[in-house]
């Protein structure tokens, strides 16, 4: 009987691992993964060739970005550097890429500082005093304004030098200050839409341009007094007179340098809030002042200098206001800057062609 169920069991397990005629194989681990690996090798035909093609692609890009900026570069030097052209286009590209126009020490100049500062006297001569650059006046006075340019950028670089040196910086609410008076006396306009018409036009400077500008002329003004200490202890001398009661013409008579107003006490005339004959920086602290009052010392641009001013209110006439003031000339700080340069050369990167 036992015989009889056993060979039942086997008929039955021979008809489970048959279809028709073929044996159907057990399925195991083994036999997966070898299917599975059948499968896989079958598809690296096509990962492969893809995996290639993109690391082809990938080293194909990149040589060719990296050709388009030499050949950009190269393109920018030449222009730069041997045609020395003064394109926006051009410029906007040195605000980007710092290309050096000089070298002091280990301190690059940057291209773009000279072009910021001869930009805006090619932009104001063509538009306002219709010079054309393509004449020979227009050559002449252009390399006389590319000369100018270049040394007024390394000339900063080194007043920041010592100005890094002596701890002297501009702060925001300075620079404001001087925007405010301007915009109070209507130098530049009443308007915001006006100022930056104004500073567009005359320019071709934004507000932050114009910042610049200023910021740079306040660093120069403050390194100027700071070496100037001989001037700096005259002007705290006539100002100790006054304060002790002095007689302010006759301070100015002994002081003042400015040989037009000292022997008349210091007296400039009358002026109003607008006008264009004395420094903006004068005019507002003498609108500051009241009736017979001076100021303290300060520091405001004179003739093709600097100078040290106290300030005087003698009298109101309607709007207008008599004014008085001491002038103490500040040191030209051109003797500086040029034994700066002997003992710390700079290097220039273009020539510049003679008149």
């Amino acid at each position: 009987m036992k015989k009889r169920i056993k060979k039942f069991k086997d008929k039955r397990a021979l008809k489970k691992d048959t279809v028709g005629s073929t044996k159907v194989p057990r399925i195991t681990n083994d036999n997966v993964a070898e299917h599975r690996e059948e499968v896989l090798s079958g598809a690296r035909k096509y990962i492969y060739p893809l995996q290639h093609s993109k690391h082809r692609i990938i080293i194909l890009t990149t040589s060719i970005l990296i050709a388009i900026v030499l050949l950009f570069t190269t393109i920018s030097v030449l222009m730069l550097y041997r045609q020395q052209t003064t394109s926006s286009f051009m410029y906007q590209v040195t605000k980007v890429i710092p290309f050096p126009i000089a070298r002091t020490g280990n301190t690059l100049i940057a291209y773009e500082n000279y072009l910021f500062e001869l930009r805006q006297y090619i932009h104001y001569h063509e538009t306002q005093q219709q010079l054309s650059f393509e004449s020979d006046e227009g050559k002449a006075q252009l390399t006389d304004y590319k000369k100018r340019a270049l040394d007024d950028v390394v000339n900063h670089a080194y007043i920041k030098k010592i100005a890094e040196e002596n701890n002297i910086t501009v702060s925001d609410e300075e620079i404001n200050n001087q925007i405010r008076i301007a915009r109070e006396q209507n130098r530049l306009g009443s308007t915001d839409e006006i100022f930056e018409d104004v500073l567009r036009n005359y320019w071709d400077w934004s507000t932050d341009d114009f910042k610049r500008s200023l910021s740079d002329e306040l660093l120069a003004q403050k390194v100027t007094r700071a070496l100037d200490q001989d001037t700096e202890n005259r002007a705290k001398e006539a100002l100790a007179k006054l304060e002790a009661g002095a007689d302010f013409a006759e301070v100015a008579k002994e002081y003042s340098n400015d040989e037009g107003t000292k022997e008349n006490g210091g007296e400039f005339g009358l002026v109003d809030a607008n006008n264009r004959n004395v420094s903006q920086q004068t005019v507002d602290t003498l609108f500051k002042l009241e009736e017979g009052q001076y100021s303290d010392i300060t520091v405001t641009p004179y003739r093709t200098g600097y100078a040290l001013e106290i300030v005087k209110n003698v009298g109101r006439e309607g709007d207008k206001i008599e004014g008085a003031h001491i002038i103490f000339m500040l040191n030209d700080l051109s003797g500086v800057l040029n034994d700066m340069k002997e003992k710390q050369p700079y290097r220039l990167y273009i020539s510049l062609p003679e008149n």
